[in-house]
């Protein structure tokens, strides 16, 4: 019997020429759909050796298109980030701005002056594209300094740190307050990057209390630096004490040597102007007296990945010269949009709505409970008759990093259930949002699902409604 239903399946060539599969082969190309082909009927077989019918041509023909659907979709996919967290750094953190996504494209797809002079026709540097945009932004802390002023890019603030290390403090020292010995996402440690670029770190203080003379009792022939990390991802409060900056430039310089402060998450602009929590900017340390300056490009900046070292012109031509430079650099792509995303800033009175993430920390807590208002019923439909789908304040934290302890007053859609194993349900409901075309990202805590909306784009919302009323 299963001899006779094996014979009913329809030959390779027969299920291509099918009507229903002739699309799929213009979209895909005709190997990949022979290729699905074959798996579908493998697959068909193995249920008709189990005792299964055998599927009909039609029915194979849609296996197949499905089939090659879920194969062509991208790894790097968009998804809903509803998970409370704005700077998700498993999502990508910052949002670019439509001016910085136009300047990739255009790089992307024609010649560009990457290393090109274009007045005289000879070489160029590829940090020129963005140093006088970053002179420009800084120009009014630095003062006078301002025309010793340059600028390199890496890959990521990670990078922009080892790199400063390995050029200026190998085989020397570099003297650290132990409350700033951080550790940053994927266990990666300051003290890590320090003995990878073969710094010696002296660590100094204790972990919530350091003076301005242990910096100055530290200092021996071997110090190269003093170097203050910016402890963006927790805080440490109570019986605590740290030094200003404007100390400790002032001890490195009266000994000769630079200070260096890594921010992490680097904002250029004062967040109180927009009533968000203060962050300190390189700005401020800058006028601090700061030597040298670190921070990231892709989170509060709202840039692209990239790790921006600024400050003295002597102290960037040394850490240029370093051969670990070109291997951390950047290409026009990022650059591209990092100098789209720089030149934004130009326009503070405008910031907020042309910036995505200056745009979703400002959003008002009144806006997203509207929001809420408006997707409640929706998300019902999709949750299912047994459950109960509320509207909750909520707190929304920035991420990445940055003011770990300050949130954002915000609103959720909380989904629960009731009767027997709740929590499985919601798992479920968990992997249904997950199954979209566009993945919706909440998270599950105190038996409830919870969508923060503050990510939302209000411009999105027609999509998310689409999907989840498609689907219901």
């Amino acid at each position: 019997m299963n001899k006779d239903k094996l014979s009913q399946l329809p030959a390779v060539d027969r299920l291509l020429a099918q009507p229903a599969l002739a699309d799929a082969i213009a979209r895909h190309g005709r190997q990949p759909i022979t290729d699905c082909a074959r798996a579908e009927l493998a697959a068909a077989r193995e249920l008709i050796r189990a005792g299964h019918a055998a599927p009909d041509t039609e029915a194979l023909a849609a296996s197949i298109v499905a089939r090659v659907e879920k194969l062509a979709q991208p790894n790097l996919r968009p998804v809903f980030n509803l998970s409370g967290t704005v700077l998700h750094t498993n999502l990508g953190r910052a949002l670019l701005a439509p001016e910085a996504v136009a300047a990739m494209a255009v790089a992307a797809t024609a010649p560009c002056a990457l290393e090109y002079d274009i007045a005289d026709g000879g070489r160029g540097d590829r940090d020129s594209l963005v140093e006088p945009l970053l002179a420009e932004i800084l120009a009014a802390a630095m003062g006078e300094k301002a025309k010793d002023f340059a600028a390199t890019i890496v890959n990521n603030n990670a990078a922009a740190v080892l790199l400063v290390l390995d050029s200026l403090v190998k085989g020397k020292e570099a003297v650290v307050s132990r409350g700033e010995l951080v550790e940053i996402g994927g266990a990666f440690r300051v003290p890590d990057i320090m003995r990878r670029a073969g710094a010696k770190l002296v660590e100094i203080g204790t972990t919530n209390r350091t003076h301005a003379k242990d910096y100055a009792e530290a200092i021996t022939a071997r110090t190269a630096m003093l170097m203050k990390v910016h402890t963006s991802n927790y805080a440490v409060v109570g019986f605590t004490k740290t030094v200003e900056e404007t100390e400790i430039a002032s001890i490195a310089h009266e000994y000769g040597i630079p200070f260096m402060v890594d921010l992490g998450s680097g904002t250029l602009t004062d967040f109180a102007r927009w009533g968000l929590p203060k962050e300190p900017t390189p700005q401020d340390s800058l006028a601090a007296g700061a030597d040298l300056v670190t921070f990231s490009g892709d989170k509060l900046l709202g840039g692209p990945q990239a790790g921006i070292i600024v400050g003295r012109k002597d102290l960037i031509a040394r850490i240029k010269k370093n051969p670990l430079k070109r291997a951390l650099r950047v290409g026009k792509i990022t650059l591209a949009a990092l100098e789209a995303t720089l030149a934004l800033y130009r326009d503070p009175d405008r910031l907020a709505q042309r910036l995505p993430t200056l745009r979703l920390l400002t959003r008002s807590e009144h806006d997203i409970a509207a929001q809420a208002e408006r997707l409640c019923a929706v998300l019902a439909d999709f949750a299912g008759e047994t459950s109960q789908v509320s509207i909750e304040p909520a707190m929304s934290q920035i991420g990445s990093g940055a003011l770990p302890v300050e949130r954002l007053a915000s609103a959720a859609l909380v989904v629960r259930y009731e009767g027997k194993r709740p929590g499985k349900q919601l798992a479920a409901l968990e992997e249904r949002l997950r199954a979209l075309p566009q993945p919706v990202i909440g998270r599950i805590a105190d038996d409830a699902l919870r969508l923060d909306l503050r990510c939302l784009d209000p411009a999105d919302e027609v999509r998310f409604v689409t999907q989840l009323t498609d689907a219901s």
